[in-house]
């Protein structure tokens, strides 16, 4: 099976963030994410990974405001100085935290200005941190309307424009369902760019199930297909998170 991460903004809620490590590390993770700890301090997200023996896999890009604002501008006309000037700010959050991956968000825009300035944005990004591995993703737009990078073929036709070795693809079941993407198809047409995997059922964003994708045959698959980075429950737990983590005990649980 995969090595699981728990993503730390959307499981173990219930408990305020710096506990939400160790309430990780006892539901048995040995990684977790967070979106964006750029008002967590440093020190202290550093000694709750290191105390919890956990590794920290993604932070994102920050956006300008999050509660209500832009999510992310790399790909928006006009604001790569402001892309760039906060990049530099991300980068120096991940790698003070030893984030592996730093998500690269592209923002509300469209059209062939956008998809030039995307690709200028990220062939910087990749440049000036060649040392630090970055994904872009495919986000569904119910969830984020106008969101430039809807859709997997886009995002192959941007890796393959800008070609750094740095930057791959982030894949997301929950967005690939919400896109309308069959996930086996898309893992077989893109899952030699993916560096990193979100996991959610859908529509609601609750836990991984059987329907409408089988997760656990997901699973497997990526055994059998060599992938060999994180799986990553960024998910909504329908009760509590401790609850819910049915699927990760079924993965674990020893077979007679």
């Amino acid at each position: 099976m995969p090595a699981f991460a728990a993503n730390l903004t959307f499981l173990f809620t219930e408990l305020p963030l710096m506990e939400r490590f160790a309430a990780a590390r006892e539901a048995g993770f040995e990684a977790v994410e967070i979106l964006f700890p750029y008002d967590c301090a440093v020190p202290e997200v550093r000694a709750a990974l290191r105390l919890n023996e956990l590794s920290l896999v993604l932070i994102n890009t920050p956006p300008p405001n999050w509660a209500g604002g832009d999510r992310g501008f790399a790909a928006v006309p006009g604001l790569s100085k402001r892309f760039r000037h906060d990049f530099r700010r991300a980068l120096r959050v991940a790698r003070a935290l030893g984030a592996k991956h730093l998500h690269v968000m592209a923002g509300r825009a469209q059209g062939l200005v956008a998809h030039q300035t995307f690709v200028d944005n990220l062939t910087w990004a990749a440049d000036h941190a060649p040392d630090q591995s970055l994904t872009i993703e495919p986000i569904n737009q119910t969830d984020i309307p106008g969101y430039f990078l809807h859709d997997f073929d886009t995002a192959a036709r941007v890796l393959d424009e800008v070609g750094r070795p740095n930057l791959g693809l982030q894949f997301d079941t929950y967005h690939a369902q919400m896109i309308g993407e069959d996930v086996p198809a898309m893992w077989a047409a893109h899952g030699h760019r993916v560096v990193h995997v979100q996991i959610a059922g859908a529509p609601d964003r609750n836990e991984p199930g059987d329907t409408p994708v089988d997760h656990g045959a997901f699973f497997a698959h990526l055994d059998r297909t060599g992938y060999g980075g994180h799986v990553s429950a960024e998910y909504k737990p329908r009760e509590g998170t401790v609850e819910g983590l049915g699927w990760l005990r079924a993965r674990s649980a020893p077979r007679g």
